[in-house]
């Protein structure tokens, strides 16, 4: 049994949709799969976008970009669906689901305000309507499969727009509503990001809440594998914008996975870890559009990495672009205690998240994101000492489970990045990642360089592997 989740890219044209579905139909000659959707992709930018619209009172801009939602979704049926009498059936499905948003936009319209709870509804509708018109298809050609509203088993607290769920509820329900299913050997086709509150309201997981779900079903399920689709080979040894010669990483650790996660790279959201790590789940990360390739597994099952290359000393380079350096400086920092607990203090009043930091005895200089900065925090902060601000920097992180076991690696770094003009070095409390800060018009040179230095190609020999078609 697995899980397969597909993300907005896989499920956002028709021809992705047909991919998707050749790719499951294989999956079913072996197994019967839970199948996991997101909406398609720029759906729920555009649902974010109509409930914003709605609360500024442009209600005829907002209804205008709903009928946009339902005219693509019909599109969609046109080109996916052959019987006329389904595709009538799917036109009033989704009809039915447009309307609803429209009535819910004019509400927010007349009573001038949008709430959490009026965003989460409205954002659902992204992948009520991608998986509608998916297992349409999907039966039609020829996988039997059943749709399921996963409001019913995905059971959360209030906490709308990141709302996390009531795992106790949740699982009794899955072995109740799902298992059942896949036992029968139904494939199952359900939505990513939404739940519902006990008392049935809508609610959403966040922006990556996709992976999360399936992350969460494959640990209640106990499945035999998670696996990620998206439109990449896979995790990459880094940006392959940056630099062409870009390799899909073969296996790696969960804490290496996790660490690139939480760095920038893009492929995984950090909170999909952890349900796997704690059932111990291997989570495979594939191409929708090349399946044949091996894409990457992430893994702490030792039979699994038995046998397999995967002691790169770099795994991979992640970027975290759109920070800015905070330095403060401080006479009170010399020799006393305490000051540190004050600083922390103003960040946590302000819930400012700290990126990256490095100390001195009198000064601090810590990486935040750059959009969080106002000026009662900077005030906040010039209350305990001088404070400078440089803006448009980077994070670029090398990350790699060997890296704490190896020696001369920061000269390495260093040397490789000696034309970069180097902003901030610090060494990450995991000792699996050593990152820099560099400017953003360097990003792309620090990147190349490193990449030369530790992806080389005696390096990459059954460790790495080029992108599928390069």
């Amino acid at each position: 049994m697995a899980v397969m989740k597909f993300g907005g890219t896989s499920v956002g044209t028709a021809s992705a949709m047909r991919q998707v579905i050749a790719i499951i139909a294989e999956k079913r000659k072996s197994e019967t799969p839970l199948v996991v959707l997101s909406a398609c992709s720029g759906i729920t930018n555009k649902l974010v976008k109509i409930a914003d619209t709605a609360g500024a009172g442009r209600l005829e801009e907002a209804l205008q970009m709903a009928g946009e939602v339902r005219q693509f979704h019909l599109d969609l049926v046109g080109e996916l669906v052959g019987n006329e009498a389904l595709r009538l059936e799917l036109a009033a499905k989704i009809d039915a689901y447009v309307t609803r948003l429209e009535r819910l936009t004019e509400g927010i319209e007349i009573v001038g305000e949008l709430s959490e709870r009026s965003r989460d509804r409205i954002c659902s509708f992204g992948e009520l309507l991608s998986t509608t018109v998916f297992a349409a298809a999907l039966n039609e050609a020829g996988t039997h499969c059943e749709w399921l509203d996963i409001r019913q088993v995905m059971i959360t607290d209030e906490r709308f727009g990141f709302a996390r769920p009531i795992e106790a509820i949740c699982q009794a329900k899955t072995e109740d509503i799902i298992r059942p299913k896949l036992d029968s050997c139904v494939v199952v086709v359900t939505q990513g990001y939404i739940g519902a509150t006990v008392a049935g309201k809508t609610t959403t997981l966040g922006r990556g809440g996709s992976d999360l779900s399936a992350a969460l079903f494959g640990a209640w399920l106990h499945t035999d594998s998670i696996e990620i689709w998206t439109d990449v080979d896979g995790v990459m040894t880094c940006d392959p914008r940056m630099v062409p010669e870009a390799r899909s990483i073969r296996v790696m650790t969960f804490s290496e996975a996790a660490e690139l996660a939480y760095l920038g790279a893009k492929v995984l959201h950090p909170d999909t870890i952890a349900p796997a790590v704690k059932k111990n789940i291997p989570v495979y990360v594939l191409n929708t559009w090349h399946p044949e390739s091996k894409g990457t597994l992430i893994t702490d099952d030792p039979a699994l990495l038995a046998g397999k290359s995967h002691g790169g000393l770099v795994k991979s380079i992640a970027v975290r672009k759109g920070q800015a350096i905070l330095n403060i400086r401080s006479n009170r920092m010399f020799g006393r205690h305490g000051f540190m607990n004050e600083l922390f203090e103003v960040f946590n009043r302000f819930a400012v998240s700290v990126e990256m930091i490095s100390s001195s005895e009198v000064s601090v200089s810590l990486t935040v994101d750059d959009a969080v900065l106002d000026e009662p925090f900077i005030q906040a902060l010039k209350a305990l000492g001088d404070v400078e601000i440089e803006h448009k920097v980077a994070t670029v992180s090398v990350v790699g489970d060997n890296l704490r076991l190896s020696k001369g690696v920061a000269g390495r770094i260093f040397s490789s990045l000696r034309n970069v003009n180097l902003r901030m070095i610090s060494q990450g409390a995991s000792e699996i990642n050593v990152g820099v800060v560099v400017e953003e018009n360097d990003v792309p040179a620090a990147v190349s360089a490193l990449h030369c230095e530790f992806f080389a190609e005696s390096q990459c020999a059954g460790i790495f592997e080029k992108p599928a078609g390069s």
